[in-house]
């Protein structure tokens, strides 16, 4: 195998929405009250709903921008690559990136949607459904074998979210992104019997619970002056906290055909937090009342979760001792992680770098993703169309070049911009 012979599925991406999202999805009764992308007068853009504004519109979107720019949160549509908010431009990234599938996460709801929760549960319920929808017909169905469709949740009542998760099932939806901790955003924790019915409904259809990192609003802050890089550097220690908290949980102990994403929180850690678990189970489930029925808590995760990297060298040299078959690329397109469109020559500089075997590459770029969403991009497209190579050709002419595409001024735009984006999508 060579670079342009791989085949990339992304199993972190984000969508930045398009302001006509609600119009074939919302009732004619709603649609006075639904969300609104605002052009301000400063010439930003920002959505707002009822007495809420949210000013991030393009929540960390700094694809195709030089690292100089990565500080200064994109405040305008204009300010951002097309492909962030238009389908089909978006399509034309991936093919320049050689990549073939994404899963994309929501922006301006937040990962969890709660901004939907209003006092009213039938218009609420109704901005779920019309978001989804939108999503799955419009953006999903516009390519089809392109995007794993992901549904957001009813995040204030069990109840309706797995009501939800069925009815999106039926349109051939596995994906439910959800928060990493409930009980941060007021909820009832992983471990209370409340959420019993969504747990049920996950595996009746066999969806996957996608946590996010950042998903509950609570960063790893140590001082409020702590440099930004700080933030920036403890992002992934929100899922190996999640990690913890549903490895330990009931659910996992109930539901054996649960299925976790930890999106975006890489792999390296994943080796020494399986170690410690183990460690902890032998030396104190005695005492704690922990019982896996003759498992080990690195056996249960290896069942049960799902992790994803973007290059990761650590993770791909400890590979076999986090699961081969636990283990997914991303892309983390827009956002300043991702390395599109050089994202296939990073990631192949690290499979080659650790002599990693052509079936590892295939289980690691596309089929771990294939088998754990329920999803056959080759339903729809050639394998051989399917390479980073063959994308790329696809996609000649397609400009992809560096350019500088913030408005800011010189100094008008705090620091602490990234850390106010993060907090912004709880």
């Amino acid at each position: 195998m060579n670079k342009d012979d791989m085949i990339l599925i992304s199993v972190d991406d984000h969508t930045v929405e398009p302001p006509d999202m609600f119009a074939n999805h919302l009732a004619r009764k709603y649609l006075d009250d639904a969300p609104r992308l605002v052009h301000n007068a400063d010439g930003s853009d920002s959505w707002q709903f009822r007495d809420v504004v949210i000013p991030n519109v393009a929540l960390n979107a700094v694809a195709g921008r030089p690292k100089e720019e990565y500080g200064l949160e994109p405040q305008g549509l204009d300010e951002i690559r097309p492909g962030c908010y238009n389908v089909h431009e978006r399509v034309k990234d991936m093919n320049a990136g050689g990549i073939l599938g994404s899963i994309c996460f929501p922006s301006f709801p937040g990962f969890a949607g709660r901004l939907f929760a209003t006092e009213d549960p039938d218009f609420s319920v109704a901005l779920v459904q019309a978001y989804n929808d939108w999503h799955i017909d419009e953006w999903c169905g516009a390519y089809p074998g392109r995007f794993i469709p992901m549904a957001i949740p009813v995040i204030w009542d069990a109840q309706k979210c797995a009501d939800e998760v069925r009815r999106v099932s039926k349109k051939g939806v596995h994906a439910l992104t959800f928060t990493e901790n409930p009980a941060a955003m007021g909820y009832p924790s992983f471990h209370d019997a409340y959420w019993n019915p969504l747990w049920q409904a996950l595996c009746d259809t066999d969806t996957v619970m996608n946590v996010h990192i950042g998903s509950s609003g609570k960063l790893a802050i140590t001082a409020p002056d702590a440099p930004m890089d700080v933030m920036i550097t403890l992002q992934p220690m929100n899922i190996v906290q999640a990690a913890a908290d549903l490895l330990w949980s009931r659910p996992i102990k109930e539901y054996p055909d649960l299925k976790i994403a930890l999106s975006e929180g890489g792999t390296g850690w994943i080796p020494y937090f399986l170690e410690r678990a183990d460690r902890t189970y032998d030396m104190h489930s005695t005492w704690t009342g922990q019982n896996f029925g003759g498992k080990v808590p690195s056996e249960v995760f290896r069942e049960h979760f799902l992790t994803c990297f973007i290059s990761d060298p650590v993770g791909v040299q400890l590979r076999h001792m986090i699961g081969i078959d636990n283990i997914a690329w991303e892309a983390d397109y827009p956002h300043s992680d991702s390395m599109w469109p050089g994202a296939p020559e990073e990631l192949w500089d690290v499979l080659t770098a650790n002599n990693v075997a052509d079936d590892d590459i295939n289980k690691m770029t596309h089929e771990n993703a294939m088998r754990w969403y329920s999803f056959d991009p080759f339903a729809h497209i050639a394998r051989e169309q399917a390479g980073v190579g063959a994308l790329r050709k696809a996609a000649e002419g397609h400009d992809v070049s560096i350019r500088a595409l913030s408005h800011h001024k010189d100094g008008d735009r705090q620091a602490n911009a990234l850390m106010e984006a993060a907090r912004s999508n709880s």
